[in-house]
């Protein structure tokens, strides 16, 4: 039987509603703070000269930093444990966020920006990972996919903060304001993290068994013996090179490439859209001094209303449906904006909102999936590697988005998006699996089976 039974069947304390918390600031922090560049660079290209590649750089250069921090963090996490890293990574972060507010030329931006790419890519495993082998495994798909709740509410609130700056100055003069205002939600979340203790599987998992227990023992008040138990399916002691050839060799290959698609195609046209979405509204037709980042917050708020019927349904109707499905959806309101040519404001945000509803699943998937499908001792470097994949998508294409509007025009852009989105519906139809209600053991466990692809 399962030594970790007492996780897997425990009820919802008041422990994991902190860690739930604690963790899910990670989340709120990076959609805040990435999406707030959207409505800052307005302001900041009035004050500080910037060429079109320069403007996709600092667009992109915060995804160029998640991609290596993922992929390097996260196998690091894997070597030294989740806690060391929990509240480092978030105060790398509150420091790039504070300087950001104090540069005078379009590069040191671009700097600061990697750098807070690179803290909140390392934030990514190392939540996300302590929170997965925390959880009860009836509860573990909603509470995992509140992250992508959190991502949408921080991006929601960035676009709230925006809004009223600009309503109160009558233009974008407090854009530095707006940048170091991630400083000071990135104190609080720091402060929030104190005290959470070390995942007993990956304690087991480096030999640590009486650390182990006695974390159980403080969190749960039941004694346990864990001097036999393995963590998950496949679980033994490798080397980093060996980490990644497991992720890319065998069975857990599809796993990676089908994470990596979800992340990618979910990712990739949401960044580029919170990034320049005042840029493509205006484009559009859409005028107003504030018009452009209010219609970003109206979507960002569709954005987080997906997401709340989305986390029920991953655990009623499956992990697999609320994956193949939205992504249908998602396609045919990109595949409209992209063929109207000329489309009316009122279709573009329309189609706009639909695509938003509809990508609650993948948001959430994007979060669980990589954290269910691989064993304890590679679960962080798994997550790095299909953050990593989504951001080198997502960088590419919100530092191609002002260039391709530019020269393609908006509608062949968003029929690039698209196609994305499709590829990511054909790669998920074939090899997305269903997890829901099983144990950690039992979902990284090769022989969970992808259902027939004729069955959503």
């Amino acid at each position: 039987m399962d030594a970790f039974r007492v996780i897997d069947n425990a009820p919802t304390t008041k422990f994991h509603r902190k860690l739930l918390i604690a963790c899910c600031g990670g989340p709120f922090l990076d959609g805040y703070v990435l999406s707030l560049i959207g409505v800052a660079m307005l302001g900041f290209a009035e004050d500080i000269p910037a060429t079109p590649g320069q403007m996709g750089l600092i667009g992109a250069a915060s995804l160029i930093g998640i991609f290596f921090g993922a992929t390097l963090f996260g196998a690091l996490t894997d070597r030294i444990g989740r806690e060391k890293m929990y509240a480092l990574d978030l105060t790398v972060l509150v420091a790039s966020c504070a300087l950001t507010a104090f540069i005078t030329d379009a590069w040191q931006l671009i700097v600061l920006r990697f750098i807070l790419g690179l803290a909140i890519g390392a934030d990514y495993p190392i939540a996300t990972s302590l929170l997965t082998e925390f959880t009860p495994a009836k509860r573990r798909g909603y509470m995992i996919g509140l992250s992508g709740l959190a991502w949408s509410l921080g991006a929601m609130t960035a676009f709230v903060v925006g809004f009223v700056m600009v309503s109160l100055s009558g233009g974008h003069d407090l854009w530095r304001w707006m940048l170091f205002s991630g400083a000071i939600l990135g104190i609080i979340i720091v402060l929030m993290r104190r005290g959470i203790p070390e995942s007993p599987r990956w304690l087991v998992g480096k030999g640590r068994v009486r650390e182990a227990e006695d974390v159980i023992r403080k969190v749960y008040g039941v004694d346990v013996d864990l001097s036999t138990a393995a963590v998950d399916s496949g679980s033994q002691r490798r080397s980093g090179l060996a980490d990644l050839r497991m992720l890319v060799t065998g069975g857990y290959l599809k796993r990676t490439i089908m994470c990596g698609t979800l992340y990618f195609a979910q990712i990739t046209p949401q960044y580029a859209l919170y990034t320049f979405g005042s840029l493509i509204l205006l484009t559009a037709g859409i005028k107003g001094e504030d018009a452009g980042t209010l219609g970003e917050l109206v979507i960002a708020a569709l954005f987080a209303i997906g997401v709340i019927p989305a986390l029920r349904l991953i655990e009623t109707w499956g992990r697999r449906p609320m994956t193949v499905v939205p992504f249908a959806l998602m396609a045919v309101a990109l595949l409209g904006l992209g063929l109207w040519a000329d489309a009316p404001a009122w279709f573009v945000i329309a189609a706009f909102a639909f695509y938003a509803l509809s990508s609650g699943g993948p948001s959430v998937l994007e979060w669980i999936y990589p954290n269910e499908l691989f064993p304890t001792e590679v679960r962080a470097t798994a997550v790095g590697l299909a953050v990593g994949i989504s951001r080198i998508g997502a960088a590419t294409g919100t530092y191609l988005l002002p260039i391709g509007i530019s020269t393609i025009g908006l509608q062949a852009t968003l029929l690039i998006g698209a196609a994305v989105t499709v590829l990511a519906f054909v790669i998920c139809l074939a090899w997305a699996p269903e997890t829901k209600g099983r144990s950690l053991a039992e979902t990284s466990s090769l022989s969970t089976r992808t259902p027939d692809p004729s069955l959503v």
